[in-house]
C-alpha cells in the first residue's frame, strides 16, 4: 500500500512527537525527527527501537518487521533536512507565538507543495498560518497521548486549509490505523471542547462544599458508568496540563460560563500539586498507587421510620418499589405523618427547593436522585439539606443500602452530582453541534475514542431523555441563576419535537 506521505518529518521529539514518529514509520512513511535540544531526537529515536523492540519480545513483531521500522526512523539535527518532506507536522510547545515563528520558517525550507500541520490542542490554526505566504497547506492535526493507543485524531480545518489538505490527511490517519473525526477551527476543537462539562462542572460542585473528591469520582462512575473520576482524570492528565487548556478555552471564547474554570485547580497549580506524576494531586501517590480514602460506613439505625415519597418525585413507582422491597413501611396519605421519613427526587432542582415548594417539613426531608434507573447503576445518591436532621440522614442512609448497594449522602445541591455533570456535558455537546463545529458522528466517535466515556454526549442525552435533560438544566439555572446551565438551542428544539440528539436538518 503506498502511504499518502511518504516522507514525513515530525517536530518535538518529548512523548507526542515519538508517538507520532512510531505510528508514522509502522504505516510506512520515512521519518524524520528533529528537536531543539541537542540530542533530544536521537534519544527519540532510541525510544521508539526500544519500543519496538519489546514489541518482538511479545511477538508481535518479527525479526525483520522491527528492522524495517528502525530503518525508516532518522534523527536529524536542523530544519534543513526536512526539505525534502511532503509532510511535517509539529508537536512543540503550546505557545502561539513560538509555533508561528517555526511555521514561518519550515515555509522558507520545504516545497511549495508540502503539508504543514500542527499538533496542537487548543490553539487556533488559522492564527498560526496567518503570516504564511500559503496558509491553505496548513491545518490541525491533534492526536492525543499516548498516541498508538489513543485511536482517534482531529483534523482541524483553519480558514483558508484547503479541503483537500483535511481529505489526504484524514486517509493518512486511517493508513496509521487511526479514525480521523473533520473539526472547524473552534477552541478546544472537538474533544477538548466537549470535555469541558466534565471536570469543570465537578470543580463547582466540590466548591459548593457538596461532597468531597472522592465521593464525587465514586458517584460519577458508579452511577453515570464513566471509567475514571473527574479528578482521577485530573490527576492523570496532570494540572500544568489541564488547567491552562481550561483557561484558554475558556478565554478564547470570551468568557462564555459554560467553559468557566476553578480556582481550585489554579491554587493547585500554584503549590506544585499536579497530580500522579507529582506523587500528590487530588489523591496521594505512593510508588505511583493512588491512596484511596474509606467510605464512610452505614449507620447502624434500631428503628427505621415509615417513609413518605413525594407525589412529584422522579420515576415515583420505581421509588415506591424500592422502598418496599427494601422493608420500610410505606405511607400512602396526601400528606406526611409527623413521624415520617420524607423523600423527594428532584430533577434539577435541590432540595431545598422542593421542600419550600411543597410545604413539607425539612427536618426530616432528603432527596434521592433518580435520573439514572436505580437497576442500571451501583451507587444510590441521597442528599440532606441544610435543616434535615442527623437520625433522618442516617435513617435513609441505612435504609437504602439494605440490599448492599453503595450509598453516597452528599449536601444540597441543585442537580445532585451525576445530574448536573450529565447536563454539562450533554449542553455543551449539543451547542458544539449548533455551532457546527463537528458533525454528530463525528463528536460520538471523538468523545467516545478521545474521553473514554461510556457514551457520546448525544448518546447520553437520549439515554437519559431530552426532556429529562432539558428539566435539569432549566431548574439549575432557576436555583442558581447562572447562565453557564441556559439550554442550547440544539438541544432545547430537539427536546421539544421528540427527536433524537443526533437529528441534522435536511
Amino acid at each position: 500500500m503506498t502511504v499518502n506521505f511518504s516522507n514525513i518529518g515530525v517536530i518535538g521529539a518529548g512523548a507526542m512527537g515519538r508517538g507520532i514518529a512510531q505510528i508514522a514509520a509502522q504505516a510506512g512513511s520515512q521519518v524524520f525527527l528533529l528537536d531543539s535540544f541537542a540530542g533530544a531526537a536521537s534519544r527519540g529515536r532510541d525510544a521508539l527501537l526500544a519500543q519496538w523492540q519489546k514489541m518482538a519480545d511479545k511477538g508481535k513483531l518479527d525479526a525483520a518487521q522491527r528492522e524495517a521500522l528502525s530503518a525508516r526512523v532518522h534523527a536529524v539535527e536542523s530544519l534543513q533536512a526536512l526539505a525534502g518532506c511532503d509532510l511535517v507536522i509539529e508537536a512543540v510547545i503550546e505557545d502561539l507565538e513560538v509555533k508561528r515563528k517555526l511555521f514561518l520558517e519550515l515555509e522558507s525550507v520545504v516545497a511549495p507543495t508540502a503539508t504543514l500541520v500542527t499538533n496542537t490542542s487548543s490553539l487556533s490554526v488559522t492564527a498560526i498560518a496567518a503570516a504564511l505566504a500559503h496558509p491553505g497547506r496548513v491545518a490541525g492535526f491533534h492526536f492525543f497521548n499516548p498516541v498508538p493507543l489513543m485511536k482517534v485524531v482531529e483534523v482541524v480545518a483553519g480558514f483558508k486549509t484547503d479541503p483537500e489538505v483535511c481529505r489526504q490527511l484524514a486517509g493518512y490517519a486511517a493508513q496509521m490505523g487511526h479514525t480521523a473525526v473533520q473539526a472547524k477551527d473552534t477552541p478546544g476543537f472537538i474533544v477538548n471542547h466537549a470535555g469541558r462539562g466534565y471536570g469543570t462542572e465537578a470543580l463547582r460542585i466540590v466548591g459548593e462544599g457538596v461532597a468531597d473528591f472522592a465521593t464525587i469520582d465514586r458517584i460519577l462512575k458508579d452511577q453515570a458508568g464513566f471509567r475514571l473520576g473527574p479528578f482521577e482524570l485530573l490527576d492523570l492528565t496532570a494540572l500544568d496540563v489541564s488547567h491552562p487548556v481550561m483557561e484558554s478555552i475558556y478565554r478564547q471564547y470570551y468568557e462564555e460560563p459554560r467553559y468557566r474554570p476553578s480556582v481550585i485547580t489554579a491554587q493547585r497549580l500554584t503549590a506544585g500539586a499536579l497530580g500522579r506524576k507529582t506523587g500528590e494531586g487530588f489523591y496521594r501517590y505512593v510508588d505511583g498507587v493512588m491512596q484511596q480514602t474509606p467510605e464512610p460506613p452505614v449507620p447502624v439505625v434500631d428503628t427505621t421510620p415509615a417513609v413518605w415519597v413525594s407525589p412529584r418525585a422522579a420515576r415515583r413507582p420505581e421509588l415506591l418499589r424500592l422502598v418496599h422491597e427494601l422493608g420500610a413501611q410505606l405511607e400512602s396519605g396526601a400528606t406526611p405523618s409527623s413521624a415520617a421519613l420524607i423523600l423527594v427526587a428532584p430533577l434539577g432542582f435541590d432540595v431545598t427547593t422542593v421542600a419550600a415548594v411543597e410545604r413539607l417539613d425539612a427536618t426530616r426531608t432528603l432527596g434521592i436522585d433518580l435520573m439514572v434507573d436505580d437497576a442500571a447503576t451501583k451507587r444510590r445518591v441521597l442528599a440532606t439539606n441544610p435543616a434535615t436532621r442527623r437520625d433522618m440522614r442516617d435513617a435513609a442512609h441505612a435504609l437504602f443500602a439494605r440490599d448492599g448497594k453503595a450509598v453516597s449522602v452528599i449536601r444540597d445541591s441543585g442537580g445532585f452530582v451525576t445530574q448536573r455533570v450529565i447536563g454539562s456535558i450533554v449542553n455543551i455537546a449539543a451547542d458544539m453541534c449548533q455551532q457546527q463545529v463537528c458533525s454528530p458522528a463525528d463528536l460520538e466517535v471523538a468523545v467516545r475514542l478521545g474521553l473514554g466515556y461510556p457514551q457520546g454526549p448525544l448518546a447520553m442525552g437520549d439515554l437519559y431523555g431530552p426532556t429529562n435533560v432539558l428539566e435539569v438544566l432549566f431548574n439549575l439555572q432557576t436555583v442558581y441563576g447562572d447562565p453557564r446551565y441556559r439550554p442550547s438551542p440544539w438541544l432545547r428544539r430537539r427536546g421539544a419535537l421528540g427527536l433524537s440528539l443526533t437529528h441534522e436538518e435536511e
